[in-house]
């Protein structure tokens, strides 16, 4: 149980690579808080992992308001009594087009879906992880912020700004005991995967992409799981500042 004693929440939550990581955390003895802004798919994850013996509970918001934010906080305090890690999973995509085909409405939704919902979860977090005397941010970023396809510019460019971000704040941080990592899976089977694409999720379009990642599939939930694992635990108390690549050698 390598996260016994410890709650961590985790946004998105509710299906792909979050649920993938709220499970795990669930079965290595965290108490996990499942938070979506699908509030029936927070539930289902919610309820699986108390079947499953762990302890869960289920909080709907919008990580793009800040009051969201300050109701997820009470919420995890009132159950749970403290919190210690919290993994900002939740992300979106603007569809793979030419740069001159997205809306400033898309690109308005990406940068505050990606990296406001950062700033909200430091400024609700980094005073409570003060007091705490230490606490851990796990950030999904993607390779995107890395080594960018073309067609998904400002999805490729929020990415960026949340892998320098985790950096700066593991530096600032750092004092405090409270640690930045933040995690760059490649593109995964999740309900994004046609928009990454840019056209009809068949064989013969999946085989473009990955064409280019050396191991030779997409990622998977439970491949992003087990990295947050890590980062989370106390195996990784000396690490932060790290923006590990999750993607079968996609960025070699």
């Amino acid at each position: 149980m390598r996260l016994q004693g410890k709650t961590a929440i985790v946004t998105g939550g509710g299906s792909g690579f979050g649920e993938g990581i709220a499970k795990t955390f669930a079965r290595e003895g965290a108490n996990v808080v499942v938070n979506d802004l699908n509030g029936a798919a927070a539930e289902r994850v919610a309820s699986e992992i108390a079947v499953s013996g762990g302890k869960a509970i289920a909080v709907p918001g919008d990580v793009t308001k800040q009051a969201d934010w300050q109701t997820l906080f009470d919420a995890t305090i009132e159950d749970f009594g403290s919190v210690q890690v919290v993994v900002n999973n939740a992300g979106t995509t603007h569809r793979n087009k030419p740069v001159m085909e997205v809306s400033e409405a898309e690109f308005d939704r990406v940068y505050a879906v990606n990296v406001k919902s950062l700033y909200f979860s430091v400024s609700q977090f980094v005073p409570y992880f003060r007091k705490l005397g230490g606490g851990a941010f796990i950030n999904i970023a993607s390779t995107a912020g890395v080594r960018p396809r073309p067609g998904l510019i400002w999805y490729n460019g929020s990415k960026a700004a949340v892998i320098i971000a985790s950096k700066a704040l593991a530096v600032e941080l750092g004092p405090d005991r409270i640690r930045v990592n933040c995690i760059n899976p490649v593109m995964g089977e999740t309900g994004l995967l046609s928009e990454f694409m840019g056209m009809e999720d068949t064989p013969a379009n999946r085989q473009k992409f990955l064409a280019t990642i050396p191991l030779g599939r997409l990622s998977t939930p439970q491949d992003i799981a087990n990295a947050a694992l890590y980062l989370a635990s106390d195996e990784a108390e000396f690490i932060t500042g790290v923006a590990l690549e999750v993607d079968g050698g996609r960025c070699v």
